[in-house]
């Protein structure tokens, strides 16, 4: 398994492949929560040891885990030069025009790189280890609460796992587009900043169109297939959560609340 698979389903019988999805979810979104929360050495040690459980648990090598994230390296830098330079202090270390650097900067940048990195790689968790089917099962779970106000939930739900799954698809195939213009001279990875930026230019219209054509070929298949909208499907039956389910959303709760106070 290489990073180019990084974020899809991958099969598997592992524990983390056997949970309800629904708890899963749940425990993702608790578990971002306590991310937002992390703000030392300590919680962010916690965090990276509840990464490393959850491969091991999953049957994963942290470089398959860490596929996505290795590929946003430079919006990493981007991300943390920003908070460096533009984090306003009263004790700057360095000051230059508009540019200010300062501890606080220092601090802050590498804490906003940390908690994007640790949500990336847990949301590649997921999606490797849950179905499509049982992503859009939890997300209908999820904002069912919506049809109160007449929302359309189950529409809302579907879009949302078609988005998920589409992510690594693109992402491969932005690769592809890629390697296959180096091969015919492309510079990506020479030249000034803003050289290196434009010759990004033309990789979009041939993204875009790949992902158009993608959407109206998933669009022919749900037609073909019988699809004509949630309130046409057959209503399923919804399980009960398990109690091994139910412990692990307050396990992920209890993470929360000990990254809170650390």
């Amino acid at each position: 398994m290489t990073g180019a698979i990084s974020g899809r389903y991958i099969p598997g019988d592992s524990i983390l492949h056997r949970m309800d999805p629904r708890a899963k979810l749940f425990g993702f979104i608790i578990l971002i929560v306590a991310v937002i929360f992390t703000n030392s050495i300590i919680g962010y040690a916690v965090m990276a040891a509840l990464i490393f459980a959850m491969a091991c648990a999953a049957g994963m090598g942290l470089k398959v885990v860490f596929g996505s994230a290795r590929r946003l390296w430079s919006f990493f830098l981007i991300i943390f030069l920003m908070n460096a330079f533009f984090y306003s202090s009263e004790d700057p270390i360095w000051s230059f025009w508009i540019f200010t650097l300062s501890k606080e900067g220092l601090i802050q940048g590498t804490n906003v790189v940390l908690r994007i990195l640790l949500i990336i790689v847990m949301s590649s968790v997921l999606t490797m280890t849950t179905k499509p089917l049982g992503i859009m099962t939890a997300l209908e779970t999820l904002v069912k609460p919506l049809k109160f106000i007449k929302l359309p939930a189950e529409e809302m739900a579907m879009i949302l796992s078609i988005a998920l799954q589409f992510i690594p698809t693109l992402l491969e195939e932005s690769s592809n587009i890629k390697k296959a213009q180096i091969a015919r001279g492309a510079r990506f990875e020479s030249g000034k900043l803003r050289e290196r930026a434009m010759a990004l230019v033309p990789m979009l219209i041939p993204i875009f169109l790949s992902a158009f054509k993608r959407a109206d070929e998933l669009s022919v298949a749900m037609e073909a297939r019988g699809y004509r909208g949630a309130k046409n499907r057959t209503p399923r039956k919804e399980e009960r959560m398990s109690i091994t389910a139910v412990l692990v959303i307050l396990l992920c709760a209890g993470i929360c609340v000990l990254e809170y106070f650390i």
